[in-house]
């Protein structure tokens, strides 16, 4: 970048070619899903572009999220003026449609009652660590058809993936082109955390009242967005470089490693927990009936160990609290036998 011949300056809002092209190849053809370049969008984040893609719809619209349930999903529709009044008793604010996802559900929610315009879904999810069947999956693509909703579906932890039953990606649901936006993140997948890099997918076949969806992003994207920096596009083209894809599965499988650990170990002394299988978040139930905040409480005081409090994602995460495999495995194992000796 700091030579006149091989300088780029402001890039494609769209993302550049050689990124678009080989992430259509690679994680969607690949997989038997027609994706083609011009429905991929190149960001400078997941987090970014799930609250950016709630401009796409309007003020009245109604919104369905998970609850528990990743913030930003509740809290950039609050922004935007679909919240309604905040409910201390609930926790819950009475513009939103909430779809508990719990014990008895095993953490995938059942359809609401009430027929929302957009649909928030995350799996493998963040924060319960549990994973959606593609068979489960396709029925929410059949709802959304059936009743003219849009999903939005968050797949960010896609790589952590090891059941085959479990998709990567919606659009292995047929119909899905015709009902879904799709989030990935390099954050989780390749470690880009401080580089900054994801893609957002909208299919052309998404259009709703007549109006293309797609068109209407790229409108958005041109608008008030200059793209994510050539050298860290040039990053993700290396992210399925065969020399990428060995260093990335190593790191997946290091971090997996100590999900299981997690996982093994919490059960082995006692704790009901879920996750750490499809992804690197273990769910974990307070133990004696401790709500979120106090077992944080015990956790930092007495073992000096930090997660986080279930009840932060929402009223449902009460009871609950979130670790994650995202650790050297020396620490991981050191934060582990401290929990048990509690």
């Amino acid at each position: 970048m700091g030579n006149a011949e091989t300088f780029h300056g402001y890039a494609p809002e769209q993302g550049y070619d050689f990124l678009r092209n080989i992430i259509s190849e690679k994680d969607f053809k690949a997989r038997g899903c027609s994706i083609e370049p011009e429905e991929i969008f190149i960001s400078d984040g997941a987090k970014c572009d799930s609250g950016n893609t709630q401009e796409l719809f309007g003020k009245d619209s109604r919104i369905a999220v998970c609850d528990p349930v990743y913030p930003v999903y509740v809290d950039s529709n609050i922004m935007a003026g679909r919240s309604g009044s905040f409910h201390t008793e609930t926790g819950r604010y009475e513009g939103l449609i909430y779809m508990p996802c719990t014990e008895e559900n095993g953490f995938v929610p059942e359809f609401p009652k009430e027929t929302p315009d957009v649909i928030y879904l995350c799996f493998p999810n963040n924060p319960t660590g549990e994973a959606i069947t593609r068979k489960a999956l396709q029925e929410w693509v059949d709802y959304a058809n059936k009743n003219g909703s849009v999903i939005i579906y968050d797949a960010a932890y896609e790589a952590y993936i090891t059941d085959p039953s479990v998709p990567h990606s919606i659009y292995e649901c047929s119909g899905a082109k015709e009902c879904a936006i799709e989030l990935r993140s390099y954050s989780k997948k390749a470690g880009f955390t401080g580089m900054r890099l994801a893609y957002t997918v909208v299919p052309k076949a998404l259009k709703r009242g007549g109006v293309s969806l797609r068109d209407l992003w790229n409108r958005r994207q041109c608008t008030k967005y200059n793209g994510a920096p050539y050298i860290i596009q040039k990053a993700g083209e290396a992210v399925y470089s065969p020399e990428g894809e060995r260093q990335i599965q190593s790191q997946i499988d290091y971090y997996m490693r100590n999900a299981g650990m997690i996982l093994k170990g919490l059960t082995e002394a006692g704790f009901t927990a879920y996750g750490g299988v499809n992804s690197p978040y273990i769910w974990m139930k307070t133990p004696g009936g401790m709500t979120s905040w106090e077992f944080f409480d015990e956790l930092l005081e007495k073992a000096h160990v930090v997660g986080t409090p279930g009840s932060g994602f929402g009223p449902a995460g009460e009871g609950y609290f979130r670790l994650t495999a995202f650790g050297n495995y020396e620490n991981t194992q050191k934060a582990l036998d401290r929990i048990k000796n509690l």
